[in-house]
């Protein structure tokens, strides 16, 4: 039970965790490259590299090739084994909801004009210069609607997951616990010694939803609280290191990085005492249930 409805969630949060990490550090070492203008791409010495653009959706042709439109210059984009995302504009608990991955059909249905950032490697396809994704450094690509001043903090923000124990992983993982434990309820429910066995077996297919029942529900509120705090400051941890100017805004990104780290930590044990004390009265009701039984 700890395995299916514990472990393998928290491992997959832990995955879904560093995915979204990996994400925003590209995005803010990409902020560093160059911004990709007419100059640079028409100068003799040009001969490739890193860059950024961002500009709006002029049209899609040849299967996999987005054009570009930004202020001086039409870029080419080969999609072709690229990941694109969408920012959405809706916005959950105060954060942005995360970026969307989108297939290639859905790209197409975006109108003309629709803004998009991308960071990559410029590289010659076809005789001319285009954005393409290479094994080193494969292409980022995001759709947006918001102002471009604003960009950068609405994806460091949006690149924060809510609640990394209920990830893409976590409904399989309960659904397979779940599946063991009516089957031991099952197998024990013939059997008058281990009647108890069956219904404790039987109510631990419930786990999941212990911490919306009273009384720890009191301590799951506390925990989304504490968790909402967190996700904050490791947000403002990551503006400020991104903001970097001096060694005083360094050490305050440090402190607020250890400030979210303990208050997580906080937020899981209250989880967790919430969870015990929910766990302790179901004991209690089982005991007298058998009591009143015999």
């Amino acid at each position: 039970m700890i395995f299916w409805y514990g472990i393998l969630p928290i491992a997959g949060g832990f995955y879904n965790r560093y995915k979204w990490r990996k994400f925003r550090n590209r995005f803010i070492n990409f902020q560093a490259c160059p911004l990709l203008d007419y100059k640079q791409y028409r100068g003799s010495i040009f001969d490739g590299g890193v860059f950024r653009f961002t500009g709006g959706i002029e049209s899609i042709t040849g299967g996999h090739t987005l054009w570009v439109r930004g202020e001086d210059l039409t870029i080419p984009v080969s999609l072709e084994k690229t990941k694109c995302f969408l920012l959405p504009m809706q916005e959950k608990d105060g954060f942005p909801a995360l970026p969307e991955l989108i297939r290639w059909n859905h790209i197409s249905t975006l109108p003309e004009g629709a803004k998009v950032f991308i960071g990559g490697q410029i590289d010659t396809q076809n005789n001319r210069l285009s954005f393409c994704s290479t094994k080193k450094e494969p292409l980022m690509v995001i759709f947006y609607n918001y102002p471009d001043s604003e960009l950068t903090g609405t994806i460091i923000r949006a690149a924060r997951t809510h609640n990394e124990y209920w990830n893409s992983f976590t409904p399989v993982f309960i659904a397979i616990g779940a599946l063991i434990l009516i089957y031991i309820a099952a197998s024990f429910l013939g059997r008058p010694a281990y009647r108890m066995t069956a219904i404790s077996a039987f109510i631990a297919v419930f786990m999941p939803v212990l911490p919306v029942l009273p009384p720890g529900f009191l301590f799951t509120t506390l925990y989304g609280r504490l968790s909402w705090n967190a996700r904050h400051l490791r947000v403002t941890g990551d503006l400020t290191f991104f903001d970097l100017t001096d060694n005083a805004s360094k050490i305050n990104a440090r402190r607020y990085t250890i400030r979210a780290y303990i208050t997580e930590a906080l937020a899981w044990f209250i989880l967790l005492l919430g969870i015990c004390i929910n766990i302790v009265f179901i004991i209690l009701i089982l005991f007298l249930f058998q009591v009143i039984s015999f």
